[in-house]
């Protein structure tokens, strides 16, 4: 990691660890949280669309992945037979037993683990993007057409958990979810653990994906962005490093879906479609698509405006969110990161070079010697 890049790593460590904390109450600082799972998403679209030139518009397909594996194992906690005697098939979560269904779905049952859980939450994502990579990118399908479906399996998905009520609980999601493993993630306490948990992992995520731009295969990656079949000729399979890094970006999407999930406590078809995809690809957007830390706070600036223009302006703030939007983009076309690596930093550094600049001592110049002395000088040396 070149020392910019973790100078700014240690900064957002010092905002979201120090800073946020002391300066934000409880729920400000839960509203953070919450951003923050968003930006898992963000750090995925950096690698994808930033360095692999792949543009998704279906990551909330792989979001909504791996918050409904984790709520699906919140939720067969909650439907304790104990706790739930006043169903008439308890042991089921409660929205089965309102649709009639009075036995548990046999794809339900490895959730009652948790370890299974972490598994499959993390290899369903990655698997479904493999799947979907290897059919795309082995023919060759990419740009707006690998765009376009990636939105058709947003669609399909949202679509299947609507309609399928009683096994996901339908439009209205799953919700109820207040323990895990027997802690209450309700209370203050477990509220600063989660926040702390999540900027931890993302704080890994981020070295993680730098790891792997400053390896060879970033370097790849950004040959084949621009210049693929130079790539290609040079005896690379270019379909397999596209599959990787989709793997790679749908496994932090199922990281910060599972994250969303415990925090806010709940989970719906809401958050896996069309639109919310859309608004996580403007994440990247806002704050750079080549800048992982930039892709942090475009997520929590993105999503701050929504919450303050939807509590101050609840009739017009969506058009002000697009307005927020189109400014950046329109003005800056490299997001927040190009303002910062463009405008800002170089005007720091030339600051900083003046002031550091030794002032250098006025020249000494030697005192005319009297006449007298000349003369003699000039005497004594004919």
């Amino acid at each position: 990691m070149a020392r910019s890049g973790m100078a700014s790593v240690l900064v957002l460590a010092v905002v979201l660890l120090v800073v946020f904390p002391l300066t934000l109450d409880l729920f400000r600082l839960n509203l953070v949280g919450k951003y923050l799972s968003y930006a898992f998403v963000a750090l995925g679209l950096v690698m994808l669309w930033g360095w692999g030139g792949v543009l998704s518009l279906g990551q909330g397909v792989f979001f909504g992945l791996g918050g409904y594996g984790m709520a699906m194992f919140l939720k067969l906690e909650a439907s304790d037979p104990v706790t739930t005697k006043i169903q008439s098939t308890p042991g089921i979560p409660d929205f089965m037993d309102w649709n009639q269904v009075t036995e548990l779905p046999v794809w339900w049952l490895p959730f009652h683990s948790f370890p299974l859980t972490l598994l499959l939450l993390l290899g369903v994502p990655t698997l479904l993007a493999w799947i979907i990579g290897f059919a795309m990118f082995k023919r060759r399908v990419g740009g707006v057409y690998f765009a376009i479906i990636t939105q058709a399996v947003a669609l399909i998905l949202t679509v299947l958990i609507i309609g399928q009520q009683g096994y996901t609980g339908g439009v209205n999601g799953m919700t109820d979810l207040k323990t895990l493993m027997g802690w209450d993630t309700r209370t203050d306490s477990a509220k600063l653990i989660l926040y702390f948990t999540c900027v931890a992992l993302l704080l890994a995520s981020i070295v993680l994906c730098t790891w792997v731009q400053k390896s060879k295969l970033g370097t790849l990656l950004l040959a084949m962005r621009d210049k693929e079949d130079r790539v290609r000729f040079s005896g690379y399979d270019v379909a397999n490093f596209r599959v990787f890094v989709f793997c790679l970006s749908a496994l932090l999407s199922a990281v910060g879906g599972a994250m969303f999930t415990l925090q806010v406590g709940f989970m719906s078809p809401s958050l896996v479609g069309i639109v919310p995809s859309i608004e996580m690809v403007i994440f990247a957007a806002v704050g750079g698509r080549m800048s992982l830390v930039g892709a942090v706070y475009g997520a929590l600036l993105v999503n701050y405006g929504k919450t303050y223009f939807s509590e101050s302006f609840p009739d017009l703030w969506l058009f002000m969110m697009a307005a927020l939007f189109l400014g950046v983009v329109l003005a800056f076309p490299d997001g927040l990161a190009g303002v910062w690596n463009d405008k800002i930093a170089p005007r720091l550094k030339r600051l900083g070079q003046g002031r550091a600049k030794p002032v250098a001592p006025p020249p000494v110049v030697a005192e005319p010697k009297p006449a007298r002395e000349r003369g003699a000088a000039e005497g004594a040396a004919a």
